[in-house]
C-alpha cells in the first residue's frame, strides 16, 4: 500500500521544520513522518513524537532488515533515516505524510516514490545568513556549526534534484508559496 509522499528537505537552519510545522498545524490530511535517530533527544523532545531514538546497534540491524526506506550516516556516528512501517501506518490513516529529511535521504525517497512525491527543497537567502540562524540557535559549538555551514555549501548544489525551489528569506512569505504548492499536489 502506498500513496502520495511530501518531502521537505533544506541545509540544516534554512527553515524546513518551521515550514513542516505551520503546514501540519493547518491540514489535518497531512502528518509528520518520524524519522529514525542514533542521536540523543534534546530538550523537551519525545520518542515517537520528534524521533523514534535508538541505539546504533538496533539502527544498525534495522539496515539489516531492509526496514528503512532511506537512511543515512549524517554526522560521524550519528544516523538517521525513515522507516518503512512510518510510512505505512501513515497511508493506513488515509494521510499523506510530509518528510523533513535531509537532501541525501529526500534523493534517495523521491527516486523510489518518483510519480507519487514531491520534493521540495528550502533554500536560505545566503549561507551567510545560514551561519547567523546557526549561531542565534546558540545550540551548537563553533565547530559544529562550521561543519553544518560547510555541509550546507555542498547541500545547494543538489537544489535542482528536486521538484520545487523555495528560498526562505522571508518566513511568511515561504510557508505561502510552500503551501500553495502542497495544496496543488494533495488536491491534484
Amino acid at each position: 500500500m502506498s500513496g502520495k509522499i511530501i518531502i521537505i528537505t533544506a541545509p540544516s537552519g534554512a527553515g524546513k521544520t518551521s515550514i513542516t510545522r505551520y503546514l501540519l498545524g493547518k491540514y489535518p490530511q497531512l502528518q509528520f513522518s518520524v524519522s529514525a535517530s542514533t542521536r540523543q533527544a534534546r530538550g523537551r523532545e519525545q520518542d515517537g513524537v520528534d524521533y523514534y531514538f535508538m541505539s546504533v546497534e538496533d539502527f544498525q540491524h534495522k539496515i539489516q532488515e531492509n526496514e528503512f526506506i532511506e537512511w543515512e550516516m549524517v554526522y560521524e556516528g550519528k544516523y538517521y533515516g525513515t522507516l518503512r512501517s512510518e510510512l505505512e501506518r501513515i497511508w493506513h490513516e488515509g494521510k499523506v505524510p510530509m518528510l523533513d529529511i535531509d537532501v541525501k535521504g529526500a534523493i534517495h525517497v523521491q527516486q523510489q516514490f518518483p510519480d507519487s512525491s514531491l520534493s521540495l527543497f528550502i533554500q536560505p537567502p545566503s549561507v551567510d545568513e545560514l551561519r547567523k540562524r546557526l549561531e542565534s540557535r546558540g545550540l551548537e559549538t563553533p565547530e559544529n556549526i562550521n561543519t553544518r555551514v560547510n555541509k550546507a555549501a555542498y547541500e545547494l548544489s543538489f537544489r535542482h534534484s528536486f521538484n520545487k525551489v523555495i528560498v526562505n528569506d522571508n518566513l511568511e512569505k515561504a510557508c505561502a508559496e510552500t503551501e500553495a504548492i502542497v495544496l496543488e499536489f494533495i488536491n491534484g
